[in-house]
C-alpha cells in the first residue's frame, strides 16, 4: 500500500514553472466551478423569487377584481333597493312584485340568485339552487358586511348585499353570482402568468396548505414544482371560511432560464482552457527573476545592501523597483523611528532618553577639572496659560521657548523632558567660569514678551542646577540633584534659580519620610484637634471655638502644621486630613452646651473637592450637630482659578445652613471683588492689623473701615491674634464683634474644652450677680 508520503512526492514536480501552472489551473478551475454552482443556484434562486413575486402579485389582482366585482353586483343591487315602489312592496310583504323585481335583477345583472332578508328573518328570492339560512347569514348583514361568499346550491358564490330603508333597514337585497371553475378560469386568463384559482373552504384544503399563512407563497409536489397561494375571502355567510387558491408550475417557470445555464458552462470551458495556456506562459516568465530576488532578500536580513537589477517595465520589472524602493524605505522608516524614539514631537528637542545618553556621553569625555552642568528647568504658571489660553497655545508657548532656547545656546544640549520640563547640558566647562553668570544668562533667555494668538504671555522659568564632578559623576545623580535643586528654586518663588546643595537631598528625604509618616498618620487616626476660643465683645460671651489640628508624632513630638500642611497640600493628602478634621470637630462640638459653633478651615485644594458638599451634610448627620452651629473659613486663595465656579460651589454649601467666614481678609487683592460676589457671614481680619494697633500708625483706621465695611454688608468681624487688653479695647471701640487670640486662650485640647467652657460659664455668672 502506497502511503501519503509517497503519493505527495509523486505528485511533486520538480519544475517551479510546471508548479505553478498547475497551482493556477487547478485554483482557476476550483474557483470556476464555484462560480458555476453559485451562478447556477443563482439563476435557480432568481427564478424562484420572480415565480413567486407574479404569483403574489396575481393574487393581489385577484383580490381586486373580486372586489370590484362584488361593487359591480351592490350597484345593481343599490339601484333596486332604493326604488320607492320596491321598498314599499318589502315593507308590505308584497311576495309577487317582489319575487318579479328580483327575476328582473337576476337577468339584468347575470346573478344567479337574488333574495330578501327580512328583519323578522323571512327570505325572499329568486334562485334555481337552495339559498343559505337566514341566521347564518343575519350576523354579516346586521354588522354592515357590504359582501362575501356564500353557499348557493352546495356552491360557492359571491355575493353583495344593499340594506333596504323606509327609512330605517326593513331588510337586506343580496345578490350572489357563482364562483365555479368555469368562472375562476375566465379570471385565470387575467394574469400575466399562467396560473389556475378556485374558491374552496377551509376545511377542503390539503393539509399542507390549511396550516398555510394567509397570504404566502409555498411550493409543492414531487415530480413537478408547484407553489402554491393561499388567501382569506371575506365570507357572508357564518361558517363557511372561504379561501382563494392560486397554483402556478414553478417547473415549466423555471425552464425559461436552461439555456442561460448551458451558456454559462460553455464559457467556462472557454475560459479554463485560455487560463491553462496563459498560466504557463505567466510562470515561465515569473521564475527567472525570483532567484534575484531571494538572494537580494538574504543580503537585506544580514543588513547588507540588498537592491536588484530592473531589466524590464512590466509587472516582475516593477516588482523589483518596488523590492528596491522598500529597501530605501526601510532604512528611512529606521533612521525616523530612531528619530522619532529620541525627540520630542512637539518641540523636535531630544527627550528625556537621549538627552541621559548625551549626558552620559559627555560625562565620559569629561577630562581633568572641566566641568559640566546640568540645568532643569520648569516654566512658572504654565497651567494657567493652558486653562485661560487653552492647550494649542501652551503647545504654541512649548515650541517658541524650545527653539528660543536653541537659537540663543548653540553651545548647549537643550532637550524637552514632559510638559513644561526643560533640560540644558553645559560640558567641557573650564574651572575658571563663573557658573552664576552662565546662569544669570541663562534666566536673561526667559525675560522677552511672547505673544500668541495676538495675547501676551509671560513665560518666566524656575531653574535647578547641578555641576559635575562635584555634585555627582553619573547621569542618573546629576539629574536627581538638579531636580532637587528646582523644588528649591520653586519654594523661593518664580523666574530664579538654586544650585544644588547637599542640604537639599537631606531635606528630599525628610520630605518623603513625613510623606509616609502622614500616610500612617491618616490610616491610624494620628491627628488631635485643639481648639481656641472666639469671644463675642457685643454679647460679652463666649461664641464658638476653631478647630486647629494637632499632629503629635510617635517620635518626633508634637509636628507644627506649618511644617505639614504644606507637604499635605502639595501631595493632596490634605483632602482627607480635612474630612477629618470635619467630621471630628461636628462630633466634638456636638456635645458642647448651648450655641456654642465650631469653625474648621477648608484649604484651598479642599475646597475644590467635588465631594465636599457630601462631606459636610454627612458630618452633620453622623453627629446630630445643627447646621448653622458650624462654621467654615477660607481664603481669597480659592478665587484665584475659577471665580464662577467658587461662587456655585460656596451657594451650595450655604444651601446646607452652614456659615462661610472669609479668613485673612485685608491680605489679598481683590477682597471686595469678592464681598459683592458673595454674602460671606464673617470677615476675620488679619492678626497683622491687630499687631500694629498699639503701635501707631494707621491701623485703627483699617480697623474702623472693615468694621464699617461689613456691618454695611451684614456680616460680623473677628480680630486674629489678640494678645492684650489694649488691643481688645481698641477693637472694641472700633466695632468688632469678636475676638480671638492669647488674651482669651491659646489652642487646648479636647478634654480641656469642657472645663474651660464651665470656667467662662462661671465667670459670666459672677459678673450677673455682682451687677
Amino acid at each position: 500500500m502506497t502511503s501519503p508520503t509517497a503519493l505527495v512526492r509523486r505528485f511533486r514536480f520538480k519544475s517551479l514553472k510546471l508548479r505553478m501552472a498547475v497551482a493556477y489551473v487547478g485554483l482557476f478551475a476550483a474557483i470556476l466551478a464555484l462560480v458555476l454552482l453559485l451562478a447556477g443556484n443563482g439563476i435557480a434562486r432568481f427564478g424562484e423569487n420572480s415565480a413567486t413575486r407574479d404569483l403574489a402579485a396575481n393574487a393581489r389582482v385577484f383580490d381586486e377584481i373580486i372586489r370590484l366585482r362584488a361593487q359591480q353586483m351592490r350597484g345593481s343591487a343599490d339601484v333596486l333597493s332604493r326604488d320607492f315602489g320596491f321598498r314599499e312592496a318589502v315593507a308590505t310583504a308584497d311576495a309577487s312584485t317582489i319575487e318579479s323585481a328580483l327575476v328582473s335583477l337576476r337577468e339584468r345583472s347575470r346573478s344567479d340568485a337574488a333574495f330578501v332578508v327580512g328583519l323578522d328573518g323571512s327570505i325572499v328570492g329568486s334562485s334555481e339552487a337552495a339559498l343559505p339560512p337566514v341566521a347564518a347569514l343575519w350576523d354579516a348583514l346586521d354588522g354592515g358586511l357590504s359582501h362575501g361568499i356564500v353557499e348557493i346550491g352546495n356552491k360557492l358564490a359571491l355575493a353583495a348585499a344593499s340594506p333596504i330603508e323606509a327609512p330605517d333597514t326593513i331588510g337586506w337585497l343580496v345578490v350572489a353570482q357563482p364562483l365555479d371553475s368555469a368562472e375562476m378560469q375566465r379570471l385565470s386568463k387575467l394574469a400575466a402568468v399562467d396560473i389556475s384559482a378556485r374558491v374552496v373552504r377551509a376545511r377542503r384544503l390539503p393539509p399542507e396548505l390549511g396550516t398555510l399563512a394567509h397570504g404566502r407563497v409555498v411550493e409543492s409536489g414531487d415530480g413537478e414544482r408547484i407553489l402554491h397561494h393561499v388567501s382569506a375571502l371575506p365570507a357572508l355567510q357564518q361558517g363557511l371560511r372561504p379561501r382563494l387558491v392560486l397554483d402556478h408550475s414553478l417547473s415549466d417557470a423555471l425552464a425559461e432560464y436552461s439555456g442561460l445555464q448551458w451558456l454559462l458552462a460553455a464559457l467556462a470551458a472557454a475560459g479554463l482552457t485560455l487560463v491553462v495556456i496563459l498560466s504557463w506562459r505567466v510562470a515561465r516568465t515569473i521564475t527567472r527573476p525570483l532567484s534575484a530576488l531571494d538572494e537580494a532578500t538574504r543580503r537585506l536580513g544580514e543588513g547588507r545592501d540588498a537592491k536588484v537589477a530592473v531589466t524590464s517595465d512590466d509587472e516582475i520589472g516593477r516588482l523589483g523597483a518596488s523590492f528596491n524602493a522598500m529597501v530605501d524605505a526601510i532604512a528611512e522608516r529606521e533612521r525616523q523611528i530612531t528619530h522619532v524614539a529620541l525627540h520630542d514631537g512637539l518641540t523636535n528637542l531630544p527627550n528625556r532618553k537621549l538627552f541621559i545618553e548625551q549626558l552620559d556621553q559627555a560625562l565620559a569625555r569629561r577630562r581633568g577639572d572641566t566641568r559640566l552642568m546640568v540645568v532643569y528647568v520648569d516654566l512658572d504658571d504654565f497651567k494657567v496659560v493652558n486653562d485661560t489660553l487653552g492647550h494649542p497655545a501652551g503647545d504654541a508657548l512649548l515650541r517658541d521657548v524650545g527653539g528660543h532656547l536653541q537659537n540663543m545656546l548653540e553651545d548647549a544640549i537643550v532637550a524637552r523632558l514632559g510638559g513644561d520640563e526643560f533640560a540644558i547640558l553645559f560640558g567641557d566647562l573650564p574651572p575658571t567660569e563663573n557658573l552664576a553668570a552662565l546662569a544669570d544668562k541663562l534666566q536673561g533667555c526667559f525675560h522677552r514678551a511672547i505673544r500668541i494668538d495676538g495675547q501676551q504671555v509671560d513665560a518666566s522659568a524656575s531653574m535647578g542646577i547641578a555641576v559635575a564632578p562635584s555634585d555627582g559623576l553619573d547621569g542618573t545623580t546629576l539629574m536627581k540633584n538638579a531636580d532637587l535643586a528646582l523644588y528649591r528654586a520653586k519654594r523661593d518663588g518664580k523666574a530664579t534659580y538654586h544650585f544644588f546643595e547637599p542640604s537639599l537631598d537631606e531635606q528630599a528625604r525628610h520630605r518623603r519620610q513625613m510623606e509616609l509618616d502622614l500616610r500612617l498618620a491618616i490610616r491610624d487616626g494620628g491627628f488631635e484637634l485643639y481648639f481656641q476660643p472666639l469671644y463675642s465683645m457685643h454679647e460679652e460671651r463666649l461664641k464658638a471655638f476653631e478647630a486647629l489640628i494637632r499632629w503629635p508624632h510617635p517620635e518626633a513630638g508634637m509636628i507644627s502644621p506649618a511644617d505639614f500642611i504644606p507637604l499635605a497640600e502639595e501631595t493632596g493628602l490634605i483632602i482627607q486630613i480635612g474630612e477629618w478634621v470635619i467630621r471630628e470637630a461636628c462630633r466634638q462640638a456636638a456635645s458642647w452646651p448651648g450655641d456654642l459653633s465650631v469653625a474648621v478651615n477648608i484649604s484651598p485644594k479642599q475646597f475644590t473637592s467635588p465631594n465636599l458638599a457630601s462631606v459636610v451634610l454627612s458630618a452633620l448627620a453622623s453627629s446630630g450637630l445643627p447646621a448653622d452651629r458650624l462654621e467654615l473659613e477660607i481664603t481669597e486663595s480659592i478665587f484665584i482659578a475659577n471665580v464662577e465656579k467658587t461662587l456655585e460651589a460656596l451657594h451650595s454649601l450655604r444651601a446646607l445652613g452652614v456659615r462661610i467666614a472669609l479668613d485673612d481678609f485685608g491680605t489679598g487683592y481683590s477682597s471686595l471683588s469678592y464681598l459683592r460676589s458673595f454674602p460671606f457671614d464673617k470677615l476675620k481680619i488679619d492678626q497683622s492689623f491687630v499687631r500694629d494697633l498699639t503701635q501707631g500708625g494707621n491701623a485703627n483706621a483699617v480697623i474702623r473701615a472693615i468694621t464699617t465695611l461689613a456691618d454695611a454688608l451684614g456680616m460680623e468681624t473677628l480680630a486674629e491674634g489678640v494678645e492684650d487688653e489694649a488691643q481688645a479695647e481698641i477693637l472694641r471701640q472700633e466695632g468688632c464683634h469678636q475676638i480671638q487670640g492669647y488674651l482669651l486662650s491659646k489652642p487646648i485640647n479636647a478634654r480641656a474644652v469642657q472645663a474651660y467652657i464651665a470656667t467662662i460659664t462661671g465667670e459670666a455668672a459672677d459678673q450677673r450677680l455682682r451687677a
